[in-house]
């Protein structure tokens, strides 16, 4: 039974985060390391966290953002496998057994996903996160991130090898980490449901904008060979319709544009030939 170990970053979700802690704790694998690395929160989410201190490490001290909470308590972390929960998010049951039955088959994957629920702010859910696919590198470079970030585990070994996340990214860092493991190891996916992603107005994908949509095209066009991928409108439109939607006539030409282009898009057209930066890449590491 190898040591698992999960990280929560946390600041200020109060409201959410007993949820997700509970839904890790609850896990019946009993093989588990939990710790969550809190931001210096100003609301309830330390006085929720002491509750569960006999049962997990915690940390409250400033950092410079998600991706360098997530990394410092990887840093940490004693597991052979290791994933992040967002204190937001929840787990499935089960969930972390099913990874570990994966990777016991498949020793040498560095990363697998599942399928999974969304969920409003009051725990309602939506039905599936309708993206998830089994897994295409060529997909997930030039297209979109169909990977749901909570379903998803891999190997501390593959982990570091590729160089953890990249702090200069705020909305892209899981997508740029799967595309990092994808060019070194093999990627799995469970064709089963692993957890629920929360998503409301206040996220950080809601929330984006014009910056995120910036990133995620530098993050294509790091790994990709095409300047304008499928991805670039698909992600165009998205983000068009996020800030149009309290324009009522513009919102409604949007949405016909991003009918229009996301059967283009989706459509079978000719693929483009791996990127030499992503050769690069791969040959590096």
């Amino acid at each position: 039974m190898p040591l698992v170990s999960i990280i929560t970053p946390s600041y200020n979700q109060g409201r959410f985060i007993r949820q997700t802690i509970e839904s890790v704790l609850n896990q019946k694998y009993p093989n588990i390391e939990y710790i969550i690395i809190d931001g210096g929160s100003s609301d309830n989410t330390l006085e929720i966290i002491k509750e569960y201190e006999s049962k997990i490490k915690w940390i409250s001290e400033k950092d410079n953002g998600q991706s360098d909470a997530i990394n410092k308590g990887f840093s940490m972390a004693n597991g052979e496998i290791i994933a992040w929960l967002n204190s937001d998010d929840i787990y499935l049951e089960d969930a972390i057994q099913k990874a570990v039955d994966f990777f016991t088959v498949y020793p040498d994957y560095g990363l697998v996903y599942g399928e999974g629920y969304l969920i409003d702010e009051n725990g309602n859910n939506h039905g599936r996160f309708p993206c998830t696919q089994e897994f295409d590198e060529w997909t997930l470079v030039h297209k979109s991130d169909y990977i749901m970030q909570p379903t998803t585990f891999f190997k501390k070994e593959a982990f570091f090898r590729v160089g953890k996340l990249d702090t200069n990214l705020h909305w892209c860092m899981d997508w740029d980490l799967w595309i990092k493991l994808s060019k070194c190891y093999p990627v799995g996916y469970i064709n089963d449901y692993l957890a629920c992603s929360r998503e409301y107005d206040e996220t950080k994908t809601s929330t984006g904008g014009i910056k995120r949509f910036k990133e995620i095209v530098k993050v294509m066009r790091k790994y990709g060979n095409y300047r304008y991928p499928p991805g670039y409108f698909l992600y165009g439109c998205a983000t068009l319709l996020t800030i149009t939607k309290n324009y009522l006539i513009v919102h409604q030409i949007a949405r016909l544009i991003t009918f229009f282009i996301s059967h283009l898009v989706f459509s079978p057209i000719p693929f483009w030939k791996e990127s030499e930066s992503a050769k690069r890449f791969k040959d590096e590491y």
